[in-house]
């Protein structure tokens, strides 16, 4: 039997925790025994990871203001992990997401002689065209979650392989609803409207009052309606205040974790922008995406949009299939008036909601590979041509 490679690894936040877990299993089933270590959250833990730093430690926007204030602690980690791993010296290092963070980190490993590759590939298509230069330094091959994605880096003189989605393998085809409406305690008759304000700090101080205040605000027109926050355990204590804040103490429930099985039981959510919208659409529910940040980061972000659409279900679809309200647009009103309008729908015009799955199901189906596999087997290839 082979044996095993020594592996490093970063990943940063909550959805780089999940890929990286999906990503370890993969390459355990071809390397049972396999030692990996770096920077990790519990879902990688799980798998055995060995974490010198947590990875909530990367937790913070690419452009906000956030990251300027803990700027010296990123850079200090950052050096520490770059000293150790030049002296371990592992068979490859693989940075999942977090590309600010990842990429001028594989730029020197790689210089050094280590095999790098980068798992999920920036948004370059989207935001970053400026990071293909950056990309081409750090990586010697990058994993790409979008059908569209190995072309691109093609064109510009970067390995690539396309895996899938892991979510799409995660995420059923057809949500089991009444199974998770029972473990949430809910009937089936019930309206169920998911808020998910975010994963970051960040995040819930920009977002979470206006989503809040447009939960008041559907309250106030459907009081039947059910809504429940998932939220990210370390910031529970602060999604609560923000929707004590706006008077939905009795009325917002607000869970630990259980994302999926939130919006399996959902007829509609009120969603942050980022990786939970295609989670939303893979569980096939109608959505509306805002987003607010500081307005400086804004204005950074704005001047770098390659395209139309920021949510990723509109991206994928190339079509403002769910509605997007970003920044200025994210007013509590018009937010509440887009949920109401997809719970409207759901009693009135059942036809719109059917168009709306199958656009999705046809996205899960273009997404969908053996994620684990496919990824496990390009870094085997990766690391035999060193």
């Amino acid at each position: 039997m082979e044996a095993a490679p020594q592996v490093a690894m970063v990943a940063g936040e909550t959805s780089g925790d999940l890929l990286a877990g999906l990503l370890l299993d993969g390459m355990q089933a071809k390397w049972p025994g396999l030692a990996s270590r770096g920077i990790g959250g519990p879902q990688m833990a799980q798998r055995g990871f060995d974490a010198w730093w947590p990875s909530d430690k990367l937790a913070v926007h690419g452009y906000s203001m956030e990251v300027l204030r803990r700027l010296r602690e990123l850079l200090r980690i950052r050096k520490n992990l770059r000293d150790r791993l030049l002296t371990e010296r592992p068979d490859v290092f693989i940075g999942v997401d977090a590309p600010d963070f990842n990429l001028g980190l594989e730029a020197d490993l790689r210089a050094a002689g280590i095999k790098t590759v980068h798992f999920v590939c920036p948004s370059v298509w989207a935001w970053r065209a400026d990071r293909v230069e950056k990309i081409r330094r750090s990586a010697d091959h990058v994993l790409c979650i979008f059908p569209f994605e190995p072309e691109l880096l093609a064109s510009h003189g970067i390995a690539a392989t396309y895996v899938g989605h892991p979510l799409a393998s995660v995420i059923p085809m057809v949500p089991d609803r009444a199974a998770a409406r029972a473990q949430l305690q809910l009937q089936d008759d019930d309206e169920v409207l998911a808020i998910l304000p975010g994963s970051r700090s960040s995040e819930i101080q920009y977002i979470a009052p206006a989503f809040f205040q447009a939960a008041a605000l559907v309250h106030q027109a459907r009081p039947a309606v059910k809504m429940i926050v998932p939220a990210v355990p370390l910031l529970r204590d602060r999604i609560v205040q923000a929707s004590a804040a706006c008077g939905l103490g009795d009325v917002v429930r607000v869970v630990a974790g259980q994302s999926h099985t939130v919006l399996a039981a959902c007829d509609a959510t009120l969603i942050a922008s980022g990786t939970a919208t295609l989670e939303a659409a893979l569980f096939k529910r109608p959505m509306v995406i805002g987003y607010h940040m500081h307005p400086i980061s804004w204005w950074l972000m704005r001047r770098k949009q390659l395209q139309p659409w920021v949510g990723l279900p509109n991206i994928l679809c190339r079509d403002f299939v769910v509605p997007e309200l970003i920044q200025d647009a994210a007013t509590p009103q018009a937010l509440a008036d887009a949920c109401l309008a997809w719970l409207d729908a759901r009693r009135h015009n059942p036809g719109k909601i059917e168009a709306l799955e199958q656009r999705f199901t046809a996205l899960h189906v273009s997404l969908q590979r053996n994620t684990s596999q496919l990824a496990a087997d390009a870094i085997q290839k990766i690391i035999a041509h060193a």
